[in-house]
């Protein structure tokens, strides 16, 4: 161990990622989609007699492609130093609060070195450690009476339409109250902080409705990682799976939510698997409502936040005045040379 050398490994380099893909090829981790390795703020690699026997990589405030020579007599050793030196990295960028997502066997090597488990499927386990956890989220979020019905929508709102308004307008009819959680991801057109606000602004004459922010526990599809999955079938299933989990033993459990509303999905294969995924994993805990999605008057069509995002990028402002409520259309309106900035510099605009 006192002859290993640490480097930071930059993944632009065609020879440095040929060398660490093809030592994680040889520990049976394949996926280097761009959806997993654009994401990625650094990589680190531990170097013996100047070959990788172990490497760790961090997006945020997750750790991904960690791996450890299976033949070295100190992979414990080695599994440790990598988490310690990404834990320190993170900490100098006062990042404190961090994230894995690993195959269920390995759930005993993240606890030993400080990670707590919240939840685990047949496929992966989600993991914290750190100056926040899920019980401190949660101890933050307003309460009401566990004798009263309550439900929950979990949306994007990228951006919020008349859609959305009208989804939470059926949970609101059917329920005391009504959480609205924001799913916290900032890869979407619309920031966090702007679908929060739209969301607010455009339900605030619902009295029953309370708007709270997903944090790292809805997690969007942005960020979970899947890079140790084999198959892309897999990743979908996997990804929504931890997502039900995580609403049911946790966030429906101390929030007292008896019911969570879902839009139907005719268009998405994504959003659609999601659904199916909450209406097998969610009861009897909790009851799964699914509301038919609201139409068009002009031409029947589905109200969605793609057609909007389209109609910014293709300066067809008129187009979205039916589809979404007047607050929405006047922070567009407001902003509509930022937003058709962005999407200009890169910004995707496709999915959901």
């Amino acid at each position: 161990m006192n002859n290993l050398e640490l480097r930071n490994l930059n993944l632009k380099d065609p020879d440095q990622f040929e060398q660490w893909s093809a030592f994680l090829k040889s520990l049976g981790i394949g996926n280097f989609s761009s959806v997993e390795t654009d994401p990625l703020d650094g990589t680190i690699g531990l170097f013996e007699n100047n070959q990788l026997i172990a490497t760790g990589s961090y997006a945020g405030n997750i750790l991904k492609y960690i791996a450890v020579c299976n033949k070295s007599s100190n992979n414990g050793a080695l599994f440790n130093r990598v988490i310690s030196e990404l834990l320190n990295i993170l900490a100098q960028k006062d990042i404190f609060h961090v994230l894995v997502f690993t195959k269920p066997k390995y759930c005993k090597s993240f606890e030993q070195v400080g990670f707590s488990l919240i939840v685990k499927s047949d496929d992966a386990a989600f993991l914290e450690t750190g100056d926040q956890s899920i019980t401190s989220y949660l101890a933050d979020l307003p309460k009401f009476k566990d004798t009263e019905k309550i439900g929950a929508i979990v949306m994007n709102a990228n951006p919020f339409t008349n859609g959305h308004r009208y989804l939470i307008e059926q949970a609101a009819k059917n329920s005391d109250h009504v959480y609205v959680f924001v799913v916290s991801t900032d890869k979407s057109l619309f920031t966090t902080k702007e679908r929060t606000e739209m969301i607010k602004a455009g339900t605030k004459d619902l009295d029953n409705v309370v708007v709270v922010p997903g944090g790292d526990y809805l997690v969007s599809y942005a960020t979970f990682p899947a890079y140790f999955l084999s198959y892309e079938n897999d990743k979908i299933v996997y990804q929504t799976t931890i997502d039900a989990l995580v609403f049911k033993q946790w966030i429906a459990k101390q929030l007292s939510i008896s019911t969570r509303y879902l839009g139907t999905e005719p268009e998405s294969r994504t959003t659609k698997i999601y659904n199916e995924v909450l209406e097998e994993v969610l009861p009897p805990d909790v009851q799964v409502n699914v509301i038919p999605r609201l139409c068009d008057d002009n031409n029947g069509e589905i109200v969605s936040a793609r057609t909007v995002r389209l109609a910014i990028a293709n300066d067809e402002i008129a187009k979205i005045k039916a589809l979404v409520p007047p607050t929405t259309y006047d922070f567009i309106i407001k902003n509509k040379q930022v937003l058709q900035d962005r999407i200009k510099k890169g910004m995707k605009i496709s999915g959901n």
